[in-house]
């Protein structure tokens, strides 16, 4: 297993480390350092352009080489990032057609890393050079096991720019889409307004206007500026590839984020590679549903480094961060805690951001391994360390295991785009808060969720829950009823299905293609503000251990051959189904035509949990967060104490400790933010000592 750090060697050289005769020797300090702390891998050189290439045409990679050299003679390998997150100053001063342009027709000035329009042609021309003459210069080099393509890609807001570059491009990938005009106007609705067109040349770019533009281009300007994120990771994986084959190609991605679509990303590169910013999260659900969205984005047809089959963590923020208003520190265990959740999640390396504090530079106080002075006392160093140590004795059984769910939430971008736009039924209404009111629910009873985007392939689960697929298209409500007519259950929410794949209504009735699923009809829909409530009324067998209110939007329901689970109780559209369930071929699907609180999906869960035949994974107490990994019948479970207090587990037989060696049975209480890695083939295991 690779435990790494993300080092900046460039920023420890004379007169900032090292001496005047020896510029580079805190570079050997660092390493002995990594050592100590059980480092074999770093990832390095992600906003070196203008180091490694000062003037135009004139390549320095030699001291990258004498970094990688360095490593190599301590046995650590390297993970390199090509350099096109931060283009050097010569370049946008002498093409400053290459930076970014806002809505408002503002240029985002050089001197950061992104000012650069991904759209351009000329800083794709100098990516190809940058990444083909560092390719060449280090691309066979022992030590370098994985490229890292660019840096936050899309980052400081730069996923779209409204540049003359970005308008041809717009015009051509509408062309190619749309073929005609009269196609483009028709299913754009342009007409509303009369803003029909009669050539490519006229559609505007969505920038700042009077009024908001029409919703269906702007839905395809998202989908124009993901394709040309995407083609542009593409253009420098396939050029890596060409040059270094037997090298896998990798980008960093944050939790959806940014707003290109990930999971067409994470096709065109060989493994998924995430950042992670767990120690600032207030819930310990919230991050493990980052965690699984991004776990997600690539199921098969994984290559990593070390041929295992789970993701990579490139950034584990180490500490705090510069940019929140108050950037407090982490308290000890916490990273330890954190990184453990990320493992157990399915990570096959963690690798944590940053090795150590930059003593200049808008990081100059982020958190870090190490802080300006490098001291083998540091207080985070010491909890690397110990991790260090643990992945050692973790690595041989975790190899090749991974994380197997019975769960699906279905998320797709073009949905979260539509939604994101003006003009939508209630503007209080939030498709993530939606989603993590799902995912709360399974986390806290240890149920296991994968993501997927609607189209996937989705028989290998036994529940897939749809919260508010607003834009679902033909295609997409095909594979939901294969699904259920196959035996899975369904979940689907209000606000679904009320536009198709053009952002068009419906004239058929909602939700979109699946009122035959669904055995009803969504005929109005109410939206109530903040603060304002119905109420829901149960029938039959649901467990409601609470009075669960409706909130925030009301789908006012024309039942059909459906079964009513639960009624509205007041306003002029009381007693009206609010919850309904269906039986279609061999499966069922299940309607909420309403948003609660979260003790009503506790109780769905629970109903849905003997409904499906989801089992716990093992029995905790609360706030106790179990994850399993699995490989050929063996089961490695992780327990994770998420409160400032120790907690009692009870265990009912004997369990193998990974980190400790030891057996145990019965009562076992679980430190302040402590960790248990087990293995449930207890009985054939025997005690032994860590190396």
């Amino acid at each position: 297993m690779y435990f790494g750090v993300d080092y900046h060697p460039e920023q420890w050289v004379y007169p900032y480390g090292g001496t005047a005769d020896r510029p580079e020797a805190a570079w050997e300090r660092d390493v002995e350092l990594m050592q100590t702390a059980g480092i074999n891998v770093v990832r390095m050189g992600e906003f070196t352009w203008g180091l490694c290439e000062p003037e135009e045409g004139k390549y320095d990679f030699a001291w990258l080489k004498r970094v990688m050299d360095l490593m190599g003679k301590a046995g650590i390998k390297v993970v390199l990032a090509t350099p096109t997150a931060a283009p050097p100053i010569w370049l946008t001063q002498k093409h400053p057609d290459i930076l970014p342009v806002d809505e408002r027709g503002l240029v985002k000035r050089e001197g950061t890393r992104h000012a650069v329009s991904l759209a351009s042609d000329k800083f794709w021309d100098y990516s190809r050079r940058i990444v083909e003459s560092m390719a060449k210069a280090l691309g066979q080099h022992p030590q370098l096991i994985a490229w890292q393509i660019d840096n936050g890609v899309g980052g400081n807001f730069t996923e779209a720019s409204f540049n003359e570059d970005a308008r041809r491009e717009w015009h051509l990938w509408l062309e190619a889409k749309y073929e005609t005009i009269e196609r483009l106007n028709n299913l754009m609705g342009l007409r509303h307004w009369g803003q029909n067109v009669t050539g490519w040349k006229q559609v505007p770019m969505p920038m700042l206007a009077p009024a908001p533009h029409n919703p269906a281009l702007v839905l395809d300007w998202r989908r124009f500026c993901s394709d040309t994120i995407v083609g542009f990771v593409k253009m420098q994986a396939d050029l890596l590839r060409q040059l270094t084959p037997e090298r896998p190609v990798t980008t960093n991605l944050r939790p959806l984020l940014h707003r290109f679509d990930h999971f067409d990303l994470a096709e065109v590169i060989d493994f998924v590679s995430i950042e992670s910013q767990a120690v600032l999260k207030p819930k310990s659900a919230e991050m493990a549903c980052e965690i699984d969205m991004l776990r997600s984005l690539k199921k098969s047809d994984i290559r990593t480094p070390d041929g295992d089959t789970g993701f990579w963590v490139m950034e584990q923020k180490a500490g705090n961060v510069t940019w929140q208003d108050v950037n407090s520190l982490v308290r000890p265990g916490v990273l330890r805690m954190f990184t453990y959740q990320l493992v157990s999640r399915g990570a096959a390396a963690i690798v944590f951001f940053r090795w150590r504090q930059p003593r200049f530079g808008s990081e100059q106080f982020h958190g870090a391994v190490m802080p300006h002075h490098a001291r083998s006392t540091a207080r985070v160093f010491k909890e690397v360390a110990q991790l260090g140590d643990e992945m050692k004795l973790l690595a041989p059984a975790l190899r090749q295991t991974r994380v197997q769910a019975d769960t699906c939430i279905l998320y797709s971008h073009d949905n979260a785009w539509v939604l994101q736009q003006e003009g939508q039924p209630n503007k209080f209404f939030n498709l993530r808060e939606h989603i993590q009111l799902f995912y709360n629910a399974l986390h806290d009873r240890n149920i296991a969720v994968d993501f997927a985007r609607p189209a996937e392939d989705l028989s290998r689960y036994k529940l897939v829950l749809a919260p508010s697929l607003h834009l679902l298209s033909g295609g997409e409500a095909d594979r939901l009823k294969l699904y259920v007519q196959n035996g899975g259950t369904l979940v689907a929410t209000f606000n679904t299905g009320l536009v198709d794949e053009h952002n068009l209504a419906p004239d058929t009735g909602y939700p979109l293609d699946l009122t035959d699923l669904f055995g009803m009809e969504v005929i109005e829909f109410d939206h109530l503000p903040p603060g304002e409530e119905n109420h829901l009324t149960f029938k039959g067998t649901f467990p409601a251990s609470h009075m669960h209110p409706a909130r925030l939007w009301c789908d006012i329901i024309e039942p059909g051959d459906c079964q009513v689970l639960a009624s509205y109780a007041k306003d002029f559209y009381a007693g009206r189904p609010a919850i309904t369930l269906h039986t279609f071929g061999l499966g069922k699907a299940i309607y909420i035509g309403t948003q609660s609180h979260q003790h009503f999906y506790n109780d769905l869960v629970t109903w849905l949990r003997q409904m499906c035949s989801l089992h716990p994974l093992l029995k905790v107490p609360d706030h106790v967060e179990v994850s399993l990994r699995q490989k050929d019948g063996t089961n490695i479970f992780f327990l994770l104490n998420h409160q400032n207090s120790p907690v009692r587990v009870q265990f009912y037989k004997p369990m193998h400790d990974f980190l400790t060696g030891n057996m145990f049975s019965g009562n076992y209480d679980l430190p302040p933010h402590g960790v248990l890695v087990l293995d449930e083939q207890a009985e054939a295991k025997t005690p032994s000592a860590p190396e």
